[in-house]
């Protein structure tokens, strides 16, 4: 019933503590000891029989037991009260009224002569005061647990309804998304066979439109050919001559109209499943028709410095890819080709890395190791961009500044005649640099190896020498 191990006493089964309420409680039953016929009311305490109400009485009555002492069975508190008389396993016809303090067991008085000789012993009414507290204790401590585990049980129960509940309404949620999510698929299924029947019906209008026109100049072209056969075949001379200004400029103009000579569409659709749609009835749907075909003409060419470039620098521009309308591809995947080669060494080109973004950009980067002047060409699907081939001045590598970036040479210098600044100034007294306010000053701050005003900028050379026009011109100055 409990679940619980018990060890064996060496004695066997025979020794394992036995139930005294359980056999008390069975004879309970049985009624009254000395009459059978009524129920038990009361215990004698001397003879432990039980006894009816009526019995009871008679017993009190009578000389030889009027001494003894009788209970209520409801009052009864321990086994010796509720029940008959236990008597000692070891000595069948001894009753355990001691306790063996060492041996912790309820004895009789046989045994504490006996093999309890020298053990501490009491009698279970000096004692049971002391062991029953011990035992209110530990039923205290364990009432507190099954309290516990009855309040916990019980937020079992109400957690367990809750989660039934709960799962009962997320179902619902699930059902209702999940019907939100087929109707979005449909409406958004529904609106790709549109997309794809308008986009068929424009392919087919256009290809009717084409071949109507291609038709009609079919005809043209055909009566034109008919006719001039037919004069030059059977017109006279003077007839011919007469008629072969209306019939020239007839065949020119046919001659000089434009046609194409592919089909004005072609039968790229396609279907990407990857592809986002946005929204559709509040779900984020997937899939898209797509029609965009690269048109090479209307792509374009975008960077600050197409043109320009540095030697060992790494630079680069961006190609965008349109499609036949003019619109922005927005996907990647097209075959681009870029060559740069000099234009005045066969065996010197540059190695261009291009970088598809995916979203119908495409960044090209180089590094010329070359100055020069550079063909580039930029193909798509084997045809030329708009802007493209066009030409690329590689310069020579960024060359820094020698000097200093000063106000003028006299502060620089800290005075000394002998500095020399590139910027043309000079002062009166022999100086052979610049100061503020004198002749050639630039009027702010500049640098002394060039003469460059922008701090951020590239030198240009180096100071005149002694022999130059320019110092030659500032002594005359002075």
């Amino acid at each position: 019933v409990c679940d619980a191990e018990v060890s064996l006493p060496p004695g066997g089964v025979g020794q394992l503590t036995p139930d005294c309420l359980a056999g008390s409680r069975a004879g309970e039953a049985a009624g009254c000891d000395l009459c059978a016929d009524g129920a038990a009311a009361g215990r004698c305490l001397t003879c432990g029989v039980r006894l009816c109400p009526f019995c009871w009485r008679a017993h009190r009555r009578q000389k030889k037991t009027a001494s003894h002492a009788v209970t209520e069975l409801e009052n009864t508190k321990d086994c010796r009260q509720a029940g008959k008389p236990l008597l000692c396993p070891s000595h069948p016809t001894e009753e355990l009224r001691l306790f063996c303090e060492q041996c912790d067991q309820p004895v009789c008085h046989e045994c504490v002569l006996g093999r309890h000789r020298q053990h501490p012993y009491d009698f279970t009414s000096n004692v049971i005061h002391r062991h029953g507290d011990t035992l209110r204790k530990l039923l205290k401590s364990s009432q507190q647990h099954v309290d516990t585990l009855e309040d916990v049980l019980s937020q079992i129960d109400n957690m367990g309804s809750a989660v039934r509940s709960r799962a009962e309404a997320v179902a619902t949620e699930i059902c209702l998304f999940a019907c939100g999510y087929v109707r979005a698929i449909e409406e958004h299924r529904d609106r790709l066979l549109k997309q794809l029947e308008d986009l068929k019906v424009q392919k087919e209008n256009l290809l009717h439109l084409q071949k109507a026109q291609l038709q009609q100049l079919l005809l043209d072209m055909r009566t034109g050919v008919e006719f001039t056969e037919h004069l030059l075949m059977c017109g006279s001379d003077l007839e011919i001559l007469i008629t072969k200004g209306v019939v020239s400029s007839r065949l020119t103009k046919l001659n000089s109209i434009a046609y194409s000579t592919q089909p004005s569409v072609d039968d790229r659709i396609q279907f990407s499943p990857q592809e986002r749609a946005g929204q559709c009835c509040g779900y984020e749907v997937f899939g898209a028709v797509l029609n965009k075909v690269v048109d090479p003409a209307r792509c374009t060419l975008h960077g600050e410095d197409l043109h320009s470039a540095r030697q060992n620098q790494q630079t680069g521009f961006t190609l965008l890819c349109n499609d036949t309308t003019g619109e922005r591809m927005g996907q990647g995947g097209e075959a681009v080709r870029v060559t740069i080669t000099h234009k005045d060494k066969r065996n010197c080109a540059v190695k261009p890395t291009v970088c598809d973004n995916g979203d119908g950009t495409y960044c090209i980067s180089y590094s010329p190791e070359e100055p020069g002047l550079y063909a580039v060409c930029v193909c798509v699907k084997g045809q030329h961009v708009q802007g493209s081939p066009f030409t690329l001045m590689v310069k020579h590598k960024f060359r820094e500044h020698q000097g200093v970036f000063h106000c003028c040479t006299f502060c620089s210098s800290g005075g000394q005649k002998a500095a020399r600044c590139a910027c043309g100034g000079t002062m009166p007294g022999g100086y052979q640099g610049c100061g503020h306010g004198h002749k050639g000053h630039p009027g702010c701050h500049h640098w002394s190896c060039c003469g460059q005003v922008k701090e951020s900028s590239e030198c240009l050379g180096g100071p005149p020498s002694d022999t130059s026009p320019r110092s030659l011109l500032r002594t005359v100055a002075l």
